[in-house]
């Protein structure tokens, strides 16, 4: 079974996550799966725009975590014994960046529409492409800043600017569809039952445009970014190596075997748990 889903449909190719059992999570196949469909739209002169989506209840409810945090992965070990190895850890999730960057650096341009959940790496898949919509009640957000992560694309910053990026990135908070217009990382937000329509409405909008255009408009805009975006993303992929080896990191994952790694996200993100001494914050006094 394809873990994502191609499909033409005129002039719009249809690029859909296809995990729906873990709300379309990713794991060690999904990221070549996306850049080979990306790579098919953007090389097929029929196709004026790419649609990504996610199927089932979310857009993509980032990594994996029973996967990669209650286990280790397959041969990847994103977090390995120590002394750890940089470079290895580095190839891995370097080479994931650049999959999910396939979406900025295609000729095409690409929609996202995300419902549901568009969280931890599924927010890198969405923040990639170059026009998110979003329903009002879903839900966008980097929570592993609090521990255990760093977002290897830093698409955070060039959408939001420093001040709104630092907002999400030192609180791990997930935002709604609404806040996230309001805020001006997603193009808009409309009510889940509109989210098709209006997707397809600028779809269609954009596929009328002959696809020369397409690219040179997109080949400028992007330009303005990508003066800083490889050093940016180079320092972020390390960082994001270093958060899953810190001592911290380390005891998110020991808390993720002993308790699963449903706990350990609860842990984390209701701010209830110590990770430098790995045992639970004292209740406040009031």
């Amino acid at each position: 079974m394809p873990k994502v889903l191609y499909e033409k449909d005129g002039r719009i190719a249809r690029i859909t996550l296809n995990r729906p059992e873990v709300m379309n999570a990713i794991d060690d196949d999904l990221p070549t799966e996306l850049e080979a469909a990306v790579t098919r739209a953007d090389a097929d002169p029929g196709v004026h725009v790419i649609v990504l989506s996610g199927k089932g209840d979310a857009f993509c409810a980032g990594y994996d975590l029973a996967y990669y945090a209650e286990k280790n992965g397959a041969d990847n070990n994103v977090t390995q014994e120590m002394p750890w190895d940089p470079i290895k850890d580095y190839r891995f999730m370097w080479g994931n960046t650049q999959k999910f960057m396939s979406l900025f650096r295609c000729l095409k341009p690409v929609l996202c529409k995300v419902h549901g959940f568009a969280v931890a790496g599924g927010s890198d898949i969405a923040l990639c492409s170059d026009i998110v919509i979003m329903g009002e009640e879903a839900r966008i957000g980097y929570m592993p800043t609090r521990v255990w992560g760093c977002p290897t694309t830093a698409m955070w910053v060039y959408r939001l600017g420093p001040e709104k990026a630092k907002r999400m990135m030192f609180t791990g908070d997930k935002i709604t569809g609404v806040e996230a217009a309001e805020m001006g990382l997603v193009l808009k937000a409309v009510p889940e039952s509109d989210l098709d329509d209006a997707v397809e409405e600028l779809a269609a909008r954009m596929a009328g445009v002959p696809t020369n255009q397409l690219a040179m408009h997109k080949m400028v805009v992007n330009q303005a970014m990508e003066m800083t975006i490889n050093s940016t993303q180079r320092l972020a992929t390390v960082f994001d190596g270093i958060t899953r080896h810190s001592p911290e990191g380390l005891n998110f994952k020991a808390r993720s075997e002993e308790a699963g790694w449903k706990q350990a996200v609860r842990d984390r993100d209701e701010g209830t748990w110590d990770w430098t001494a790995n045992e639970p914050l004292p209740k406040p006094n009031r």
